[in-house]
Formats: C-alpha cells, structure tokens, sequence
C-alpha cells in the first residue's frame, strides 16, 4: 500500500480525524438519463499531520476531473457573496491604492464575480479560472480570462509577457489546490516587488469549534490553520503581513501577504494574537480532532431521528439548495429521498439534476408554493440569512426551518 504523505510537507500521515464513509464528488449532479449508470464512491477520510498540522485528504480524482466544463459552482448566484466581493474591491482600492495603472489577477476567478467591481473602475484585471463553463460567464462580462489551472509554469508565461501583479486575490480556492507549494511558488513569481497578494480560506478553527463537518468533501483536499499557512508561505518567500477574520463561510480568515523583503509592510499584531488563538483553541493538540469524530457522529444521529420522527408523522421534509456540503452531509448520513422528498435550487444549472449518492431530485424554488412543505432544511447553512428572507412566504402556511450544523435548530426569520 502506498504511503500516505502531506501534501505540504511531505511527512508520515498516519493520524485519521474523522471517517466519513464513502462518498461521490460533491459536485458530481447527476442528468436524469444518467440515473441507473455506475457512480464513482471514494474513500472521504480526513487526516491531520502532525509535523505541520495541515488537515487533509488524500487525492483520488485530479482538479482536471473536478473544475472541468461541467463545474456546478456559479459564485454570482449568491447576493450576500457579490457584496462581499464589491465591499473587497472598494477596500483594497482604497487601502492600497489600486487604480487604473495597476494589474489585479485573480486566482480561480469562477464567473467574474469579483473582478468585475475592479474593471468597473478601468482597472486592469486578468482572472485565472480553470472551468471553462465559468470562464465563459467572466469573458460574457468583459474580464479577460485564462482557462487553465495556476501554478508555476502559468506563472512564468504570464510573468513574461509583463502580466506581474499589484494585487493577487485568491478566494477559497487554497483547498481545491492539491500541488500548494507549486501554487504559492506561481503566486511569488507573478506578484510585483511591492505587491500584495489576499488569500481567503475557511478558518479549521472555526471547522472544528462549530462542527462544519460538511464542509470536508474531495474538491477540498486540505483545511487551514494560519499556522499552516504561514509555514507554507515562508517557504516560497513570502511573508503574512496581516489578517482579518471575516464572517464569510461559517468563519474565514484574509490572510495578507507580500514578499519576505518588502519592509514597507510590517508584521501587525493582529498575527501572533490569531496564532496565540489557535494554540489556545488546541490546533496542534492531538486530542481536539479525536473530540471533532465524537461530534460528527452525534450530529448525524439527531439529525436521523429528527427525519425519522417527521416522516412517522407525515411531515413532507424538503431541502433548500443544492450545494457541496449539503451532499458530504446527506451521504454520510444515508439521507435521501425517502427523508427529503426533493430539494430546490436558485442556479438553473443545476435544476432537474439529481444530488450525487443520495439521487435526491433538485427543483426550482418555485414549487415551494404549490408543495407547501411542512419543513425545510437549509443546506448552505452559511447563507442562511439571505435564504430565510427568499423563503418567508412559507410561514403563511406554518413552515418551519432548520440547518443541519453545527447541530440540528430551528431558525427563525
């Protein structure tokens, strides 16, 4: 048997954090006519190594198989991110001084959600985006766009051709990156000598204190700590100079960080006292992901009895949207549709498909009012806000609503 090695440092993983079973690619919809045809199962088990505390999974299917022209995830879907990213865009071009002379290249740029705000100003921009269905959406909106996966050798032609960047932004894409030193290599080689790269990553801080189990399935193949970030990126010659926790995701973190030479940018406080934070909260304490598995498991059994008891009262269950974690959730539980009679979804891409594993069929949200269910179980349980406001309607006939983390609860407009 091949040995398992971290992907970052290339130590012994040897410690297993949770056992979710067996589990399809969570973006892998199924088309109706495709229903009776094999679904690939692989093995979703999460590991901790315990030289640099990198959380991880192991590689079964390469990026090429997962971000390819059928990729399900449009980031312009959701209101909530959209102003997220233009709340970005005015900081950065105030805090930084980003203008028409400067370059901003975005790292897995998706549909243009954010790069957008910048050429709205006639700020330069270049997105980077490996799914070319996505990628289409960006350059319908005027971003220029390479399809193509980042790391170094993108790096070196775009570097030549004098594509160097003031500002590199890099949103939740860090975990979809199996090879990460040959991906911050790339980000040192295309960031100017005063430049300022961003990284947002969901916090394993927050993973472990609230139970986003969900949020592990194999498109992500690794789950941060500043502290492994920050040993990632001193590898490559860079330096975190700042961080901020965000909201965003159920908690992340923007990490800030520029060359390891660039003295114009001091180390803030605000990074030992988030180290000092994670040591605090047991990141590099065997015994907090033991903890974590006891959790996971407890979570799946109320969720069950709660479903179980609904339907012996005939209850009608459905689901709102149709994202990733909502099908590392329902597979490791065993939910589907003889739980949740169907579940709807805003992205008409994904409407008529099937949820992986569990064939769990996807509406639109429309049918809400014609099937009145008596329960709805919010499944991006991070935008929980913004769907609640889409779905009061459902009140008038008594529904009531649920997230599945960090445990089973009624929610409440």
């Amino acid at each position: 048997m091949k040995k398992k090695l971290c992907r970052l440092c290339n130590h012994p993983l040897e410690v297993m954090v949770a056992d979710l079973g067996m589990s399809p690619l969570s973006n892998a919809y199924i088309r109706p006519e495709n229903l009776q045809s094999k679904e690939n199962f692989y093995p979703l088990h999460v590991y901790i190594c315990e030289n640099c505390y990198l959380m991880q999974l192991e590689e079964f299917e390469s990026p090429d198989q997962i971000f390819n022209e059928q990729y399900a995830y449009f980031s312009s879907y959701s209101n909530t991110w959209l102003k997220h990213s233009e709340d970005y865009a005015n900081m950065m071009i105030n805090k930084f001084g980003i203008n028409k002379n400067s370059k901003v290249i975005e790292l897995a740029s998706n549909d243009g959600y954010l790069l957008q705000f910048f050429a709205k100003k006639d700020i330069p921009v270049l997105g980077i985006e490996p799914s070319a269905n996505v990628a289409d959406i960006a350059m319908s909106k005027g971003i220029p766009t390479l399809v193509e996966f980042f790391g170094k050798e993108t790096a070196k032609r775009i570097s030549k051709i004098g594509n160097k960047a003031d500002l590199i932004a890099a949103n939740n894409v860090l975990a979809h990156v199996p090879d990460l030193n040959d991906f911050v290599a790339g980000i040192k080689i295309i960031l100017k000598s005063q430049g300022v790269v961003t990284i947002e990553f969901p916090h394993l801080l927050n993973l472990m204190k609230y139970n986003q189990f969900d949020t592990i399935y194999h498109e992500h193949f690794s789950y941060f700590s500043l502290y492994a970030v920050k040993k990632n990126v001193e590898n490559h010659g860079l330096k975190v100079f700042d961080v901020e926790e965000l909201p965003t995701h159920g908690g992340s973190l923007r990490i800030y960080l520029c060359h390891d030479n660039d003295s114009s940018k001091p180390v803030t406080s605000n990074v030992n006292n988030l180290l000092d934070k994670e040591d605090q909260a047991g990141l590099r304490d065997l015994k907090t992901y033991i903890q974590f598995h006891e959790n996971i498991k407890e979570t799946k059994r109320r969720l069950l009895e709660f479903l179980i008891q609904a339907k012996r009262e005939g209850k009608k269950v459905i689901g709102y949207g149709a994202p990733a974690k909502g099908n590392t959730l329902l597979n490791y539980c065993g939910i589907r549709s003889d739980f949740i009679d169907f579940t709807v979804d805003t992205i008409p891409y994904k409407q008529g498909l099937y949820l992986p594993g569990t064939h769990i069929p996807i509406k639109s949200p429309d049918v809400i009012q014609n099937e009145k269910p008596d329960y709805i179980i919010i499944l991006p349980w991070n935008f929980k806000d913004e769907i609640l406001q889409k779905i009061s309607f459902a009140k008038d006939w008594g529904c009531r609503f649920f997230i599945p983390i960090p445990g089973l609860q009624e929610v409440f407009i």
